[in-house]
């Protein structure tokens, strides 16, 4: 790897961690897509965000740990879904595929998907508090549903390296209406690191990280997440969210169906 393309893709890490900072918006939905474009195999892109996304969630769930904004007895029910079906998804994408480009065409659909729903969410977050009573029947059969909620999780975030962030906290949002923004946040980044961590050692496992991109990635974002978190009060972050959302959208129909 060129000397060049080493300090783009660490421009690019600067970039989505900067971005990330700023607005809140997920990683793996700003850097798969962004990995894709630069040229990546889809199986590569995925597994290396993976990895990417676990270390840097790791910081801000611990930090989310310690102002006591994680619920982890949600976040345990959420794991005890979705890693399993992390681990499954990677043994059956192992078992009937005979390479990754064989498997190409279902991590590109799944991350259109993904992303569309991505946006929505970001979209119509605040009408999704108001349709959501407590006495529901999602609320009421809370705990079981939160374990299935995982499984679905598990798989798309495994294919997709998307879902995590933004989708992980409508549904936290859907069957804890009750429960404050901090604790959804830090409920859903703690239930985040080990699932995209097992994910990514899944991935890992067939062959789908590259660990000089992967680091590359990681000396840009690190240091531009901390700046776009202090600068968030002094940029229009309403408006970039906005625009980050829409570009999301666009990225999700092209890759969902063409």
């Amino acid at each position: 790897m060129e000397v060049t393309q080493l300090l783009l893709y660490v421009l690019a890490g600067a970039g989505v961690g900067f971005a990330v900072g700023v607005t809140g918006v997920g990683g793996g939905s700003l850097m798969t897509p962004l990995l894709l474009m630069f040229g990546f195999p889809p199986h590569v892109a995925v597994g290396t965000d993976l990895l990417y996304a676990a270390i840097t969630k790791a910081g801000g769930a611990w930090a989310h740990h310690r102002q006591g904004h994680v619920d982890w007895t949600i976040a345990r029910r959420l794991a005890i879904g979705s890693l399993p079906a992390a681990l499954l998804t990677i043994a059956v994408l192992h078992t009937f595929f005979t390479d990754p480009t064989a498997y190409a065409g279902l991590i590109k659909g799944m991350l259109g998907v993904m992303l569309i729903l991505t946006a929505t969410v970001l979209l119509f977050k605040k009408r999704l508090l108001g349709l959501i009573s407590p006495e529901s029947f999602i609320v009421r059969h809370a705990a079981p549903l939160t374990v299935l909620s995982g499984i679905v999780l598990g798989v798309c975030v495994t294919l997709s390296s998307v879902g995590a962030g933004a989708f992980g906290a409508a549904v936290l949002i859907m069957l804890f209406p009750l429960l404050t923004t901090a604790r959804i946040v830090g409920t859903d980044i703690a239930h985040a690191v080990p699932l995209t961590l097992v994910a990514g050692l899944g991935h890992l496992w067939l062959g789908n990280v590259d660990f000089i991109l992967l680091g590359a990635l990681l000396i840009g974002s690190l240091p531009a997440i901390s700046l776009g978190a202090r600068l968030t009060r002094h940029m229009p972050g309403g408006l970039l969210q906005g625009l980050l959302t829409t570009l999301l959208l666009v990225l999700g129909i092209r890759y969902a169906f063409f």
